[in-house]
């Protein structure tokens, strides 16, 4: 599978980087990955409509205990220290809370994201006691009738509820993480003050087009002059807002925001799906991204490291068509995802690409259909009732891969 194009006469390669930086050694790949997202079920109460894992019902070839204990114990001899789990929505597994409580008596800290509908009081209080598990509360609306038209009706009745729970239980820190969209940027400092209101971090991620977001973009994803008031929020409120590198390609407008800047997928990020694949990155889930699975011989290590796919991504890539531009060094092309799900050539511009390049290239594209998920799970699963556990992470990996090496290697 070829990933980038090979430079060609007049296209020039990206100059190489000046020797012995962190990020170069990043690109280069490492031994595990610094941020791990395990899907742990594609069962979910809700239907997003910008899922990025089209998730809904639940596979009945998901990994099951056993196996799930398993990877934890690959992932413990591997110093994998975090682990990022999501869904669906993961609490409603059966065994949530067993797997929570044997990945941090194994050394392996947790963060959980959730629509919140699992969080009792009950459940509060013992998170709030705990060293190593944190908690992330999705919510795309800073007022109900935008977060309900995308996430459900009674959604964000549900998620402020379990903020409210956690912040009585005393957990400080915890995550409110909302997907920044068309409808809701108006509301960036509405969201702050949400958070800061419980007690909460607030965290920004990127819309991608992956899942069933690929289906709702081109109405849902901020406009070129919304780009714009993004940028110019996050540089004001620096990294007391958390993004995970989400927002990278918009290094045009400036100096790049705080994170790696880099897209980490294969790298130093993957995602482990519910059935155990393994993909480059938690935003192309596709076959064209899929690097293995944690059953087959060698596990996650195996694949991890000697992969086609994840060695590959790893070789020096070309700029591209983004070769000539003064801003590459800066937004490095933008999304994988982002562009191969809008029907882009990897090794072109970003779909948003702030100086309008990759509007020229889907204009380009024409009529032709961009690529679909491999997997669609979009039905409403049955419910199922959950225990609970104690403790929270050292929140290392938080939202960027270079949280607390340095301010300076965090900006690249």
């Amino acid at each position: 599978m070829t990933l980038a194009a090979a430079p060609t006469a007049g296209t020039p390669a990206p100059a190489p980087a000046p020797a012995g930086r962190l990020i170069d050694q990043f690109e280069r790949g490492l031994d595990a990955p610094i941020c791990l997202t395990w899907e742990l079920t594609y069962a979910c109460n809700l239907a997003c409509v910008h899922c990025l894992s089209s998730s809904g019902r639940r596979d009945p070839d998901e990994l099951t205990t056993g196996e799930c204990k398993t990877v934890i114990d690959e992932f413990e001899r591997m110093q994998i220290f975090y682990v990022n789990i999501g869904g669906g929505e993961p609490t409603v597994r059966s065994d949530f809370w067993e797997l929570v409580e044997y990945a941090t008596d194994h050394h392996v800290g947790v963060k959980f994201s959730t629509n919140g509908s699992r969080i009792t009081a009950e459940i509060a209080d013992r998170l709030a006691a705990s060293d190593y598990v944190d908690v992330q509360i999705s919510l795309d609306g800073a007022t109900a009738p935008v977060n309900d038209a995308v996430r459900g009706a009674g959604s964000y009745a549900t998620a402020i509820t379990a903020m409210g729970r956690l912040a009585d239980a005393g957990f400080v820190g915890f995550k409110l993480s909302v997907v920044v969209t068309r409808q809701n940027i108006g509301q960036l400092d509405a969201f702050k003050e949400l958070a800061d209101r419980h007690g909460a971090q607030l965290r920004l991620t990127r819309l991608r087009p992956s899942g069933r977001g690929a289906d709702v973009w081109d109405e849902l994803h901020p406009t070129a002059s919304q780009q714009r008031v993004l940028y110019d929020w996050l540089v004001s409120h620096g990294e007391d807002v958390l993004t995970g590198d989400s927002f990278f390609h918009l290094a045009g407008y400036g100096d790049p925001l705080p994170g790696l800047n880099l897209c980490g997928a294969g790298r130093v990020v993957c995602l482990v799906d519910p059935v155990g694949d393994v993909y480059a990155c938690p935003f192309a889930i596709h076959d064209q991204f899929l690097a293995g699975n944690v059953r087959s011989p060698g596990g996650f290590a195996e694949v991890w490291r000697h992969s086609e796919l994840f060695t590959e991504l790893r070789r020096p890539q070309s700029a591209g068509a983004c070769g000539s531009c003064g801003h590459y060094d800066a937004c490095r092309g933008g999304c994988m995802a982002a562009k191969f799900f809008t029907g882009l050539p990897l090794d072109g511009p970003d779909p948003e690409c702030v100086l309008g390049h990759g509007e020229h290239s889907l204009a380009a594209r024409g009529d032709a259909d961009p690529p679909k998920p491999s997997l669609d799970h979009s039905r409403r699963p049955r419910r199922v009732a959950v225990a609970m556990l104690p403790r929270r992470p050292d929140r290392a990996c938080d939202e960027s891969p270079l949280a607390g090496l340095g301010r300076d290697l965090r900006r690249g």
